[in-house]
């Protein structure tokens, strides 16, 4: 498995279980090397000496006599440093000649990190182990700075211990070594390891993959309510998301199921078995939330990702899981490519009329209608792909008349560019109007259609179909889903409300459900929180979130957060000073910050009518909010009111959009609306 295993060892508890772990992997495998070495730093301590001759007393400060004592020191330091290496070595020396394999220890001087590095490079180690900590190691430490600068500096597979059962509580573990990948060559590469792994220590492998299907439903949520009419019909937000929803988001749960399969294949050509899981979510909290409930044996990581450029040193959900998972983590570095033939889709003909029709798609949106098309007939059972099974997958995936709209749109771009016109030049508009007027129709409609579950992979599937589209499990793994223990009870479901999202769609929450929501920390904990709990309650098709819906699908502890109102919690109460206006408790949170006139305004000095309220609460909680609220604060301060009513705060909110407007109007994209990192 390993031909030549290194550890730099200082005699810790985690340099300890480095060694145990090395004798583990070198007695299955004929021929392995187990090298060691401490390094020790004798200048250091000479330097050291010498900055502190000053401070010696009086007796000392004699000129022979200071160079007798230096000599002294240099010999103490060094034979010193000396005996301490050599008895570091001595433990996996002789556990080595123990178990009659062979041993190599070095004896290196200098910067510990610094030597490491160097030996490593000019050595031809196939794996370093290395403890996560060393004897520096106190309470709070995560991973040592030692180990963290080897790490990023090594190309060497390595593996980071972090589980020490001499000072660790033994917990249950599932003795499994999981992989994760993400269709990266280092993935695979670190699963090629696995398999080797799982081989020679006889244990259990299994592979996870995790998608985020939540990203961009929380990033568009956030959008909403503080861009200008101009600025949403750039974004097209009902398209986007009915776009996310129906194509974008069951395509990359295809995809990364894809990883799992190819995966699977790797095993079974190798001669094993292995148990493949799907996860959905931010990839560093899933594998996290993964790692702590299941306590594997050992979490194996690619160096760096599918999005990572070629020369990053660690990728960022690696070093995240690096420091927080409580198993060992094996970084690989080896990079493996599975057969072209094992990562091709599956083969399904098209018609010579299917194929015409296809052609006739505009090219910019062809490569996701064939794919949307593809997965539509692999669902429904198709082999062949007619004309007829096209027009039934437009008429499920896209609005009503969308197709035809995009055949309208390729065909005047075709009769513009015989022309030598500008094939854009008046048309998007034109068509884009009719579209959106199509999308708002069809996503403002119910659905009453049941939802299916597979229960290979976990995805959501219309009732009618015949085979799951993201891992082809057929119609015996699809199963209705049972929505009755999320129903709310008479009692919780006679508070409720009903919002408008983003693109048009209506959302019902109970007040439990909301209040549970409010639990968690404002800014992007909570805006995820909400966008994983009603992206869910859309694709399940359940009508009504309630508190057991929100904590099924959250099943993280919140931290306690503020809420919006109410006594007890420090937010300031005024009371109204006139009919139809309150004390708006949220912005107590701004009293004494100077806004953007440089003027100090008191919030408790305002008061705000139900619908000025109702409209500021339509902004997504967070940054935008609260620049919305500044806004609208300026405006009044300005006017000389205190009553805010409806006008005002929409006069303040048309401040706040009127960068924005300038932005679109001159060409920005989306990222110039997010927050910068």
């Amino acid at each position: 498995m390993f031909k030549n295993i290194y550890i730099p060892v200082d005699n810790s508890d985690y340099s300890n279980a480095c060694v145990d772990l090395a004798l583990e992997f070198a007695k299955g495998s004929e021929g392995t090397i187990v090298s060691a070495s401490h390094v020790y730093a004798a200048k250091m301590h000479d330097v050291r000496f010498r900055q502190m001759e000053s401070g010696l007393p009086e007796e000392y400060q004699d000129e022979q006599e200071l160079e007798k004592q230096r000599a002294i020191h240099d010999q103490l330091i060094t034979k010193g440093m000396e005996v301490i290496t050599d008895s570091y070595l001595d433990v996996p020396k002789y556990k080595c000649k123990a178990n009659n394999i062979p041993f190599v220890g070095k004896s290196l001087e200098g910067r510990n990190w610094i030597e490491l590095v160097r030996d490593i490079k000019e050595s031809k180690y196939d794996l370093v182990i290395m403890g996560a900590l060393g004897l520096g190691a106190i309470k709070d430490s995560q991973i040592g700075t030692v180990t963290e600068r080897v790490i990023r500096r090594i190309e060497t597979d390595t593996l980071i211990v972090k589980h020490v059962p001499a000072i660790h509580e033994q917990k249950s573990t599932s003795d499994k070594i999981v992989v994760a990948v993400d269709g990266s060559g280092y993935s695979y590469g670190g699963l090629k390891t696995a398999i080797d792994m799982a081989k020679a220590l006889n244990k259990p492998l299994e592979v996870i993959s995790t998608f985020d299907p939540y990203f961009h439903y929380a990033m568009f949520n956030s959008l909403t309510g503080v861009l200008s009419k101009d600025a949403a019909k750039v974004f097209k937000f009902e398209q986007q998301e009915k776009l996310h929803e129906d194509i974008i988001d069951k395509g990359l749960a295809k995809i990364y199921q894809s990883h799992l399969e190819v995966s699977r294949k790797i095993v079974e050509e190798e001669g094993m078995e292995c148990t493949i899981r799907l996860l959905d979510g931010k990839v560093f909290e899933k594998i996290l939330q993964y790692a702590r409930e299941e306590n594997p044996y050992m979490l194996i990581l690619g160096r760096i990702g599918v999005h990572s450029a070629p020369d990053m040193d660690i990728g960022g959900n690696t070093e995240n899981l690096l420091r927080m998972v409580p198993c060992n983590v094996y970084l690989s570095s080896r990079v493996y490519k599975p057969k072209i033939d094992m990562i091709a889709e599956e083969s399904i003909d098209w018609t010579a009329e299917a194929k015409e029709r296809l052609k006739k798609i505009p090219g910019f949106v062809r490569p996701m209608a064939t794919s949307a098309i593809l997965r539509y007939a692999l669902e429904r059972g198709h082999s062949m792909i007619t004309s007829g099974v096209i027009t039934e997958a437009c008429e499920k995936i896209l609005p009503a008349g969308a197709m035809q709209a995009m055949y309208g749109i390729g065909d005047q771009m075709r009769e513009k560019v015989a022309r030598g016109e500008d094939p854009l030049e008046g048309m998007i508009e034109d068509r884009g109007r009719a579209m959106e007027k199509k999308f708002a129709e069809e996503v403002a409609k119910v659905q009453d259609q049941n939802t299916l579950k597979c229960k290979e992979c976990g995805t959501f599937v219309p009732e009618d179909v015949v085979k799951c589209g993201v891992c082809g499990a057929g119609a015996e793994s699809l199963f209705p889903l049972d929505k009755s223990g999320f129903k709310a009870g008479s009692q919780e479901q006679s508070v409720s409300t009903t919002v408008t999202t983003f693109d048009s769609v209506q959302v019902t929450w109970t007040q439990d459900a909301l209040d549970y929501l409010n639990e968690f920390p404002e800014g992007h904990i909570r805006r995820r929180a909400h966008a994983r709990i009603e992206k869910n309650a859309r694709v399940q098709k359940v009508s009504t979130i309630s508190v057991a819906f929100a904590k099924e699908l959250l099943n993280d502890k919140p931290v306690e957060g503020k809420q919006a109102n109410g006594n007890g919690n420090g937010l300031k109460v005024a009371v109204s000073p006139a009919e139809g206006f309150k004390a708006y408790g949220e912005l107590a949170k701004f009293e004494g910050k100077n806004f953007s006139k440089g003027i100090e305004i008191d919030p408790s000095k305002f008061f705000w009518s139900d619908d000025a309220i109702g409209r500021i609460e339509k902004v997504p909680k967070g940054f935008m909010r609260d620049n919305t609220m500044e806004r609208v604060l300026d405006y009044a301060h300005s006017q000389n009111t205190s009553n805010i009513s409806l006008e005002f705060c929409e006069k303040g909110i048309e401040e706040s959009v009127k960068v924005m407007n300038e932005l679109v109007k001159n060409g920005a994209t989306l990222e110039d609306f997010l927050p910068q990192k």
